[in-house]
């Protein structure tokens, strides 16, 4: 029976824990979600080889094709000298796929969970395209 299985597991772990010393356990937490030291130390190497090699993505990419705001400039630029084309081209519709992977670079390091997390509308790419938005409603009113 499954319902007699877990709290068997529950004891044998905090037995388990009270003989090896462990007192960081709080209780109402799983044990299953607790890491193990090995496994802090793997996770944090894994997340710095991960964010050196998000550092390398635009390494030899031009500064204008790697800047939101620069991005959006060129396009604020199009709109204004050929409007025609601009709307043509259904840039609104294209935009979100495009910022995407820069945005995606920006974020893998951001955490809301910890303390002391920047808000997303506090980042440089989330004030770009607010600007780059509130521009395209004036021109357009």
């Amino acid at each position: 029976n499954s319902s007699e299985f877990i709290p068997k597991c529950r004891t044998s772990r905090r037995q388990a824990r009270e003989q090896s010393g462990e007192g960081d356990h709080h209780e109402g937490l799983s044990s299953d979600e607790e890491l193990t030291p090995t496994e802090v130390d793997e996770f944090q190497k894994s997340k710095d080889n991960v964010l050196e090699d998000s550092r390398k993505i635009f390494e030899d990419v031009h500064a204008d094709f790697c800047d939101i705001r620069k991005i959006l400039l060129k396009f604020q630029e199009w709109k204004e000298k050929f409007p025609d084309s601009y709307c043509d081209a259904y840039i609104s519709f294209c935009l979100p796929k495009l910022l995407n992977p820069l945005i995606r670079v920006q974020l893998i390091s951001w955490n809301p969970l910890e303390q002391n997390f920047t808000e997303l509308e506090e980042m440089p790419w989330f004030r770009a395209i607010e600007e780059f938005s509130d521009a395209e409603n004036v021109s357009e009113s």
